[in-house]
Order: structure tokens, then sequence, then C-alpha cells
């Protein structure tokens, strides 16, 4: 009797553990869908400058709405990730996220329509990062995953948004380049993804935990909680503030600047190419974050506060590039500039999503996970700075002077008080 109960035994675990990547794996296109739709804006500027004749602050302005219809996304959708669950509300996202893409697609015929188009851009992505990544957290974790902590399990909504970024805006880039119709058809891909996303996370189980205890559901059915560093509530909002909150403006800080602000700088000399060298940034940049992971494990594993240190040095050395490239014109050397702020991006946003999943307990995760993903907008305003401030300063020196400050972000995060605190 052993000898036939062992194997079966062997077998059944076997089995449940190559089931149980698939369901991360479904929920992951959501945040590709919600990284796609951000970013496939970006790559037109210019091509909405030359198209519809939209002048450059107004270009900016439509980028940095974004944020404003995102923040409430965010800071809305985590509480009622927790009081919903996470499929329901994160395919509500979804549906938003399709509605503001076909209000783009209307632009050229009522530019007034960009705006809304945009702003709910926002909406339905801000909701979709706070739902979507405590989703794929949990899918990732016992009882519906095997990720062997709930830092390497957070870090995989990071990809799958970096993912969206850097395939979103290449794809709108070359479409807008060379195909008819290009402000409408650019966006035609979004939505087929939207609709793979739609099937594919609706297979998912939900994992939201229930929100009062309930002694007849199985301790099994309860999502594991973090084995490491989960203190009592108001412990973790501190160590929020000072571990997280200085970090995170410069998860898109940094990539924001690279796709709204040095393709317009550096481009004068190539005639006819300006868009998909814009397309060609907006995936330079993501994508070297997604190629820094494995170092954003190793640093992680080595000191709580290495990446989002090397992150923030590699972006000030980016920025400082990115005014070399601007102060020559060169768009060889903003492209390396491009590089290096998509590898502190990478960098920051692991170590941002790390922190999260380590910090609060579960049946707060959603919500902090929101608070993180708000601040981290934030820098999405960025070049609507840049571009006021331009009109007292060289581009170069504002560059610079950002790089200083991401410096000293680096210099407050590694100070005594903080760093004993850790």
């Amino acid at each position: 009797m052993p000898l036939s109960h062992t194997p079966t035994v062997q077998v059944s675990a076997a089995a449940t553990a190559a089931r149980a990547p698939r369901h991360w794996l479904r929920a992951g296109w959501l945040m590709t869908a919600s990284g796609w739709s951000a970013n496939q804006y970006s790559s037109l500027l210019g091509a909405y400058r030359a198209h519809l004749g939209l002048t450059a602050a107004t270009t900016t302005a439509l980028f940095a709405i974004y944020v404003v219809g995102l923040i409430p996304g965010l800071l809305v959708g985590g509480p009622l990730a927790d009081r919903h669950g996470r499929r329901r509300v994160a395919l509500t996202a979804l549906g938003i996220s399709a509605l503001a893409t076909c209000l783009l697609m209307a632009g050229p015929a009522a530019p007034a329509l960009l705006w809304p188009g945009r702003f709910l851009t926002g909406v339905g992505a801000g909701t979709l990062l706070t739902a979507g990544s405590v989703w794929i957290k949990e899918l990732s974790t016992p009882p519906y995953g095997t990720a062997p902590s709930p830092g390497a399990a957070a870090r995989r909504s990071g990809l799958f948004l970096s993912a969206g970024f850097a395939t979103g805006g290449l794809a709108a880039s070359l479409i807008a380049q060379w195909a008819p119709h290009p402000m409408v058809l650019a966006y035609v891909p979004h939505l087929v993804l939207v609709a793979a996303a739609a099937l594919s996370a609706g297979r998912a189980p939900e994992t939201a935990p229930p929100r009062t205890p309930d002694p007849t559901v199985p301790a099994h059915h309860t999502p594991a909680l973090p084995t490491h560093r989960t203190p009592a509530l108001p412990t973790h909002r501190t160590q929020f503030r000072r571990l997280v909150v200085p970090v995170a403006p410069w998860v898109f800080a940094a990539p924001a600047i690279a796709f709204a602000v040095l393709p317009g700088l550096v481009d004068t000399r190539l005639h006819g190419w300006q868009t998909v060298y814009a397309g060609i940034i907006t995936a330079v940049t993501p994508g070297a974050g997604l190629l820094v992971a494995p170092l954003a494990r190793r640093l992680s594993a080595r000191h709580r506060l290495a990446t989002a240190a090397t992150g923030l040095l590699v972006a000030a050395v980016g920025l400082l590039v990115g005014a070399l490239a601007v102060a020559h014109a060169q768009p060889a050397v903003a492209l390396l500039a491009a590089a290096l702020l998509g590898v502190g991006y990478g960098l920051c946003v692991a170590y941002g999503l790390t922190e999260v999943a380590a910090l609060a307990p579960p049946h707060h995760l959603a919500r902090l996970t929101a608070r993180f993903w708000a601040v981290c907008y934030l820098g999405f305003c960025t070049p609507y700075v840049v571009t006021v401030l331009g009109g007292a300063f060289a581009p170069s020196t504002i560059l610079i002077g950002l790089a200083v400050v991401a410096l000293l972000t680096l210099a407050a995060l590694l100070r005594p008080g903080v760093r004993s605190s850790v």
C-alpha cells in the first residue's frame, strides 16, 4: 500500500507546483495593459505637435493630466480592492482603460476629447496598478503560487508593468510613423491587449482575505503572512514614510524625463524620424529596467537599502548624461541616458514593491500599495516642471539640478537615523 500511495502524492504535489505559476501569469497581463496604456501616448508627443498642431506646453500638460486621474484611481482602488476583491476591481479598471483609449482614438476628429481620454487613462491605470499588483503578489505566494518570498512575488508586477511600458510606446511610434491615420491606428494594439488580458485574468482565482475572521474557513484558504518584517500598523506607516516615500517619486520621474523631455531636445537632426526615435527611447528605458531585475534581487539580499541606493545613484548619472546629450544635441548620448534612467527606474520600483510587501499586513496590503503607486506617479509631473523652468534656465542646467536632487534623496535615505531603523 505505501508503494502505491507515495508516487500518487509526489505526482499530485508536482502537478500543484506546475499549476500554481499560471495563476499569476494570467493576472500579469493586466499590469502589461496598464503600462501599455500609459506609454502609448508618450511616444506620440511629437506626432501630436506635427499632425494636430498642438503646442509643446499642451502636449506636456496632456502628459501630466494623466497623473491627475491616476492619483484618485490609486487612492480609491486600494480600499475598493480590499472591500470588493482584486478581480472585480481590476477588470472594472481594465474597462475604464479601454474607454480612455477609445476617446484618444477620437482625438484627431475632436481634440477636446484628448483631455478626458488622458484623465481616464490615469484613473484606469491607477486602479489597475493597485488591484493588479496586489493580486499578482497574492497569486504568487502560497496557497496559490510558489514564489520564494513576498518580495520576489511583489517584483513580478513590476516586471509585467515594465514590459507594457517598453512595448506600448514602441508599437505606437512604429504605427504612427508608417501607417495611415496614425493618431487612430496607434491605439488599436492596446484594445487588443485589453481583450486578451480580460480573458486571461478572468480565469484567475480571487485572493482577497476575508474582512472578518471566520473559524469555518480552512487555514489553507488564507494567503500566507510575510515571514519577516511584518510590524504593527503604526510601525509600518512610519517605516513607509522613512524608507519608501523618498524613493517613490523617482520610480517614474526618471523614465518620464527620458520619454517626454529628452527626445524633443535632441532630435533636431533626425528629420522625419522623430517619432520612431521617441518610440525607441520608450522601449529602451523600461527595457533596461527589465534587464536589471536579477541585479535588484542580489542587491536586496545583500542589504535592505542597497537596491534603492543604487537606483538613485544610477538615475543621477543618467540625468547628468542627459544634460550632456541636450547640451550638444546628441541623440545617441540621449539613448544612453535613457538606458541609465531605465536602470534607475527598475531598481527603484523593485525596491518599493519589495518594501511594501514586507511592511503591510494582508488586510492593508492594497491600501499601502496604492499609496506607494500614488507617490511614484508624482514623478510623472517632472516633464511639466522642466517645461515651466525652461523659461528661466537652460534644459541642461535643469537636468543637472535634478541630478543633484536625486543625490540629496540618496543622502537622506542613508542618513544614520534611517539606517538605524532598518
